[in-house]
């Protein structure tokens, strides 16, 4: 029986300790908080309001309202600390002047008086401004040392700078832990930046093998077929060759482009050179030999173009080209290249394909708007649309020289 009961009563107490937590939980902390300041200063009141009469020669009716100027400004502590400050230290010039002491009591304010204004120059030090903290230090400093009777004020003063110093001790290593916790989490985010970033260079790095390893295997299989195949033609041998040099060209700009990935932090080997207008004709004979109906024209030299443009030129000529054979396979490709001192004009049409829809503009892949992107990139500007006869266009204008500004030419 004895064993049941302790059992029952040890029962009894966790579930009371349980609909307790459970209780406080459904409080806010911060409503919490002010339930117990408000409690605080009713306990205080409580003290005040009887006691004044043992301290001071207050008539009764104001009697509770001297009470409540020394205990009420503790209810601020929280809200405004600097405000409940000021309100009890000027109660506390007031009330000695004010009122006589009873005899055989010395000190101008009740204790009641003296723990809520130490406790709001605590709450001052803990969360007002700097230069707040130092008036309220100096303040309360000077007012005890006027006040307080004999020597006393020097012992007052030095405990009241060391409140005032504790308070910002304690301030400071508040706002140094949310700091390091700050600065905690930036590191975290960096480090998860950084852990992507290397997957990212590793799928790179991954995507350059496996792509260079294959077109290397079109390369030699495009050279060595008319050794290995017999009777091979001419027209045949002409192909491949063309297979692989445009095999060998895709790879050297892969190397070019991703090699950095392979060095894994060490010297990066020598990036390839970048492609300029210089080899806009080496693309034309390419995109020939590949099979496109292409017919192009082209006035000026290509010597007068930036390499900036001329990179521009190439990669958005590239694409022009990919597009059409990709979405219009079988129609007639048209290009034309103008190269003057001041601007840089290229036209790319193609006819409408028999049995594949062609690329509308703002539609399809990143390739139009990626097309864009290097024009206004050169300064320039580019414009992709379908021509009326269900065909494509691209026209593009470049500034020749770097620091210029090609401007649209709506004629054209």
């Amino acid at each position: 029986m004895g064993i049941r009961r302790k059992t029952e009563k040890s029962a009894q107490r966790v579930a009371s300790r349980g609909i307790g937590s459970r209780a406080a939980n459904l409080i806010p902390r911060g409503r919490r908080i002010d339930i117990a300041v408000v409690t605080v200063t009713a306990i205080l009141y409580s003290i005040a309001w009887p006691t004044l009469q043992v301290t001071h020669d207050v008539p009764s009716p104001l009697m509770p309202i001297v009470s409540a100027l020394a205990v009420f400004p503790f209810v601020l502590i929280r809200a405004n600390p600097a405000l409940g400050w000021a309100i009890s230290a000027a109660s506390a010039v007031v009330i000695p002047v004010a009122f006589d002491r009873v005899p055989g009591y010395d000190y101008p304010w009740q204790v009641t008086h003296i723990i809520v204004l130490l406790a709001l120059v605590l709450a001052v030090s803990l969360r007002c401004p700097v230069p707040i903290v130092g008036v309220t230090w100096v303040a309360t400093v000077l007012l005890f040392f006027g006040y307080t009777p004999g020597d006393d004020g020097i012992g007052w003063g030095v405990g009241l700078t060391a409140i005032v110093v504790f308070g910002l001790l304690i301030r400071w290593l508040v706002l140094s832990r949310r700091e390091l916790a700050k600065q905690e989490e930036v590191s975290e985010l960096e480090r998860a930046r950084r852990t992507i970033l290397e997957e990212k260079a590793k799928i790179a790095r991954d995507l350059h093998d496996v792509v260079a390893h294959h077109m290397s295997l079109v390369v030699v299989q495009a050279q060595s077929a008319r050794y290995r195949i017999d009777d091979v033609s001419p027209s045949a041998a002409a192909e491949f060759e063309s297979i692989g040099a445009t095999a060998r060209e895709a790879l050297n700009e892969i190397r070019g482009m991703l090699g950095v990935l392979r060095s894994d932090g060490v010297a990066p080997a020598e990036d390839a050179p970048q492609p300029g207008a210089g080899d806009v004709h080496d693309l034309l004979e390419n995109t020939l030999r590949a099979g496109v109906r292409l017919k192009w024209e082209s006035a000026g030299s290509p010597d007068t173009v930036s390499a900036a443009t001329g990179l521009a030129l190439y990669r958005i000529l590239q694409e022009s080209l990919s597009n059409a054979s990709r979405h219009a396979p079988d129609s007639e490709v048209r290009v034309r290249l103008q190269f003057g001192a001041d601007i840089t004009f290229l036209e790319v049409t193609n006819g409408r394909s028999r049995g594949v829809v062609p690329l509308a503009s703002g539609t399809g892949g990143h390739g139009v708007q990626g097309m864009r992107d290097r024009a206004a990139g050169a300064s320039g500007w580019l414009d992709a649309r379908q021509r009326p006869d269900g065909g494509f266009e691209v026209v593009a204008r470049l500034p020749s020289k770097a620091g210029t500004v090609a401007v649209a030419d709506t004629a054209s």
